[in-house]
């Protein structure tokens, strides 16, 4: 890509190279130099040959060049060979028009005329075109201009600034100065404009396309390719349409100009330095600031100010690569905010975001904040104390009150200066000890906090959340929680009342709550449930009795249950207590047996069964333990083939699920230990809807 930028290096150096004058040259003569020097370029093995025949108007040149290199701009080539011929201009000079040839690469037309009053040359390639201008007067100014020119023969030169960029489309207008003097540095300068402009790295974590420019560019290099080189650069002018991503940052410029001023600079093999930069987006974003980073391109640092008078455009134009890996691609923002952000030595070193009414909104539903506003200032020095505050919000539908977080920052953390309390979903939520360290040293955002809970509606949670209707409070305190890697982590329990009695939850994790397919694992204890409460709630026909029993290495994702090891059972001690028989009905016989792959025998013949009602039971029981969409079933016990006795025991292949008591007396007994467990899901749907059949055996 670097060959027609070399080709007009070796029309700009053809007058030294050719050592003599046209006019002078004899029927065949050939010229070998070693070496010629310009200010701009240098040529080695250097072979000029002209044959003229007598009477002829033109003569053939052909000139071969071994090694031609411009380390300022960072170009080299070799083999060049250029044939054309020669003849007299109207004006008392030279023209000679012919194919360039580099290698194998495709050749390109050039056309060089010089004068008295100067040199001329122009590079063509379809409709591309590269004009060079250099006058006799001034050798050490050239002019370029340039129409529909490949982005792509910019290669060399972006790679003295940025060896990783690969150009891959896109074309330049316009026009620029070369100033070359043989001593002092060299500079660029002129007015480009990008159309469709597209590069990337190889490892694509910098990339862009379609991008549209139009641009002042001041570029000056002296030392090329020496540790004492030093390269500045400035850029102002505007950006309009296309693509950008670096690293997990996405941006998608709008139809409308974004001003951009940057001044850059590097020093040998230093890494670069901006000391000032200039974003304008209109009222959606100004910032300004500093920017320095390391040789590996890592950022060093960073001083900016952020202004955002209307952050609605924000998700669509600079979040949404960062929002889609959290999950949040639709998240939905009004308000504004001014912001300061302050980086040292590549750790963030103060911060500070002042929110003017705004608000959040996630596209899914799962939250909503209104009226965010106040300060929230960050420091690794001194503490420095700020506020935060919101007028109402929701969380997966449930609605929670206005809340103001007290905060204060010293050391790289974030703090609650006291407990805030909030009214949420008919009860409180009181948070303690928050604290909040951002990304730092390799490590992700870490947070930790104590949560204490106080009578939460049970029911409406489970509405939200698309569960049975339960009914219930939900209480309990989470000393110590702590989110870091997409992982949030609850140490303590909750406890929540429900169906007169109790469910204990430990061992809670969450992760990715608001990303792709979130998870939670948890440990889940019951105790004296009641049964005629829970089989309502379900429609599983009714039983009444008391359940105890355990959930453990229970596995959600993306809110589905794939792994647990379960175990529930009748507690008939409780039942006594409270006073409450131990009976199931015949629906309630029908479901389990279905849902369970199961048969139920009695005493009396099977067709009589359907006479009765309900029927008295000493207990119940049945576990399920889930892994790879298979259930592996159990009971209460073995129990023998069917038409054997319910409670045989041994190495029986069925287990009891219902032990009956009383006349009639049935048992309920399952066969299959292994159950597909999308089948299972879909028999208790059947059985909360009423169409099961009884299995009599």
């Amino acid at each position: 890509m670097a060959r027609p930028i070399l080709i007009l290096l070796l029309a700009l150096a053809w007058p030294a190279a050719t050592a003599a004058r046209a006019a002078d040259a004899p029927r065949v003569a050939e010229v070998r130099i070693a070496k010629a020097t310009t200010a701009v370029a240098t040529l080695r093995d250097v072979r000029a040959r002209l044959a003229w025949r007598d009477g002829a108007a033109a003569g053939e040149l052909r000139l071969d060049v071994g090694v031609l290199e411009a380390p300022d701009l960072g170009y080299r080539s070799r083999d060049l060979r250029w044939q054309c011929p020669l003849e007299r201009s109207a004006g008392g000079g030279w023209r000679c028009e012919g194919e360039v040839r580099s290698g194998r690469a495709r050749p390109l037309r050039l056309a060089i005329a010089f004068d008295d009053a100067g040199l001329s040359a122009t590079l063509r390639d379809g409709r591309a075109s590269l004009d060079v201008a250099r006058p006799s007067a001034t050798p050490e100014e050239t002019t370029l201009a340039l129409a529909r020119v490949p982005l792509a023969w910019a290669q060399a030169l972006l790679a003295q600034a940025w060896p990783e960029a690969q150009l891959q489309g896109g074309t330049l207008d316009g026009r620029l100065r070369v100033h070359a003097p043989e001593r002092g540095p060299l500079r660029v300068h002129g007015t480009l404009a990008l159309e469709g402009g597209a590069f990337d790295t190889p490892d694509a974590s910098v990339a862009a396309q379609g991008l549209g420019a139009r641009l002042a560019i001041d570029y000056r290099t002296r030392g090329g390719g020496t540790p004492r080189a030093l390269t500045t650069v400035a850029v102002d002018g505007e950006l309009r349409g296309g693509e950008f991503l670096a690293g997990n940052a996405y941006i998608a410029l709008p139809a409308t100009p974004v001003g951009l001023h940057v001044e850059a600079r590097r020093a040998g093999d230093d890494g670069w330095a901006i000391p000032a930069f200039a974003w304008r987006d209109g009222e959606v974003l100004q910032a300004t600031g500093s920017l320095a980073f390391a040789p590996d391109a890592g950022l060093r640092a960073l001083d900016a100010t952020v202004r955002a008078g209307d952050l609605a455009p924000w998700r669509d134009r600079y979040l949404s690569g960062w929002l889609g890996l959290a999950g949040l691609a639709g998240l939905e923002l009004q308000g504004g905010l001014d912001a300061e952000l302050h980086v040292a030595d590549g750790t963030l070193a103060r911060a500070g975001a002042r929110l003017h009414d705004v608000d959040m909104v996630d596209a899914d539903g799962r939250f909503r904040f209104a009226g965010i506003g106040g300060d929230v200032r960050y420091a690794t020095g001194e503490a420095v104390d700020s506020a935060l505050h919101w007028d109402d919000g929701q969380l997966y539908g449930l609605d929670f009150g206005a809340a103001t977080l007290p905060l204060r920052s010293a050391g790289g953390a974030l703090r609650l200066r006291q407990p805030v309390t909030v009214a949420a979903f008919g009860g409180t939520l009181r948070f303690d000890g928050l604290v909040l360290r951002p990304p730092s040293g390799g490590e992700g955002m870490r947070l930790g906090f104590g949560l204490d809970v106080q009578r939460l509606d049970f029911g409406a949670i489970s509405r939200a959340l698309g569960l049975p209707a339960f009914e219930g409070e939900l209480s309990g305190s989470i000393p110590d929680a702590r989110y870091a890697d997409e992982r949030l982590t609850f140490g303590g329990g909750l406890d929540v009342r429900l169906f007169g009695g109790s469910v204990q939850v430990s061992q809670l994790v969450l992760e990715r709550p608001f990303g792709v397919a979130p998870s939670l694992g948890a440990d889940l204890v019951l105790d004296d449930l009641d049964l005629r409460a829970l089989t309502g709630v379900f429609d599983f026909g009714s039983i009444d009795g008391k359940l105890d029993g355990r959930i453990h290495g229970l596995r959600l994702v993306d809110w589905t249950a794939t792994a647990f090891d379960a175990e529930l059972h009748t507690d008939a001690d409780a039942a006594k207590r409270a006073g409450v028989r131990q009976r199931i009905s015949q629906r309630a016989v029908q479901d389990i047996s279905s849902v369970g792959d199961a048969s139920f025998v009695a005493s009396l013949q099977g067709r009589l069964i359907a006479l009765f009602d309900d029927f008295g039971y000493r207990r119940i029981g049945i576990s399920c333990r889930l892994a790879n969409e298979v259930c592996r079933m159990d009971g209460l016990h073995p129990a023998g083939a069917p038409g054997a006795a319910p409670d045989t025991g041994g190495s029986a292949p069925g287990f009891t699920i219902v032990e009956g008591a009383g006349l009639p007396r049935l048992a309920v007994v399952g066969f299959n230990r292994l159950v597909d467990w999308p089948t299972l899901l879909e028999r208790l749907a059947a059985a909360g809807s009423g169409e099961v059949a009884p299995v009599v055996q």
